[in-house]
């Protein structure tokens, strides 16, 4: 009696996913944490490095398909939403990710970023926001703030700044997060979440461009700072922040208040996170942007904000053809196209 021995796949680890390329970055670019974040986690997924593609548009982050030891493509700039789209709906079975800079996903491409996220492709975008024009060398972006002096704007910009979550939100993206390039462990923990995630999830980075834009985000990053400038988010955890964690988030109605702990404030007092909660959602997302230019400073929110349940677009496609050969068999191409409006030209 003979056995056949199987063998077990071996296990990956982040060096499986380096590729022999030079890394072309400027040197201190918040990208290069990011790439080795994404190459950290990818072993714990458990999937073969030849069903992982990396698709990328035009811009400092879109050289990463090169980086990553998995198939990719270096697509053309804003489309990149728009070949991963084709490729998931073609190939549902692979796990596609999306990289994409804050100009390349906003500005030429924001019409596919929102209509990838409405559809709701089981699909990972990730947005390098570092607010600035890197690649061209330094034009002010779709998110780059009022009065921001550069090339492009050399008396300030007047343009008002997307605030990418937001956009990401009225797109119905069925996961909406935020972490940043110098906060490894959330990093990956975000890009995890982004992995497990059923449909399209919106991934915002906070990447600094060390050469135009150097800083940007140095206040959420620094250890003098971080602690009274972030709030990281847990779902069913109240909203606290501050060096001695004696701050916290309540609502006072649908209006969120900074309040100190201590003298008759506990934490049972303050707003518990509901990654469910699509109206509070809003509100998170929209903490910094201050319409009322009141004076009450908020700390900036990272982690998930939005996450639910829906089909994805490329499972009810397969489902819509499935179903029609069952019932009345394959179709006629030619007679598709004619259609039903034909007409003789004497």
């Amino acid at each position: 009696m003979s056995e056949t021995l199987t063998q077990a796949a071996p296990q990956l680890t982040a060096k499986d996913f380096v590729t022999d390329q030079e890394v072309r970055w400027c040197p201190g670019c918040g990208d290069y944490s990011i790439l080795a974040q994404v190459q950290k986690i990818m072993p714990g997924m458990g999937i073969p490095k030849e069903n992982i593609v990396i698709i990328s548009g035009i811009g400092c982050s879109s050289r990463f398909p090169y980086y990553m030891n998995t198939y990719g493509m270096h697509s053309i700039h804003g489309r990149a939403a728009a070949v991963a789209s084709g490729l998931k709906a073609a190939r549902p079975e692979l796990s596609v990710w999306i990289v994409s800079g804050d100009g390349d996903s906003l500005s030429i491409g924001g019409n596919h970023t929102i209509h990838l996220l409405r559809r709701n492709f089981d699909v990972n975008m990730l947005v390098f926001n570092n607010q600035i024009y890197g690649l061209t060398k330094g034009q002010y972006s779709p998110t780059s703030e009022v009065h921001k002096v550069t090339k492009s704007s050399p008396i300030g910009s007047i343009d008002h700044p997307f605030n990418p979550l937001a956009l990401a939100m009225g797109a119905d993206a069925s996961l909406i997060a935020r972490s940043m390039d110098r906060d490894p462990k959330h990093l990956q923990s975000m890009l995890t979440r982004s992995y497990q995630h059923k449909g399209s999830s919106f991934l915002e980075i906070y990447q600094n461009c060390n050469i135009f834009n150097d800083g940007a985000f140095e206040i959420f990053t620094e250890k003098s700072s971080k602690p009274e400038e972030t709030l990281f988010l847990e779902q069913g955890k109240p909203l606290v922040f501050g060096a001695a964690q004696n701050k916290g988030i309540k609502l006072d109605g649908l209006k969120p208040v900074v309040a100190e702990l201590g003298n008759g404030v506990s934490a049972d007092d303050l707003w518990i996170h509901d990654e469910k909660d699509f109206y509070k959602a809003q509100i998170l997302i929209r903490l910094f942007d201050d319409p009322t230019k009141e004076t009450v400073h908020f700390p900036r929110p990272f982690g998930v904000f939005f996450e639910t349940d829906r089909p994805c677009y490329e499972d009810i496609m397969t489902m819509q053809i499935d179903e029609t050969i069952a019932t009345k068999g394959k179709g006629d191409l030619d007679k598709l196209l004619r259609g039903k409006e034909v007409w003789e030209i004497l």
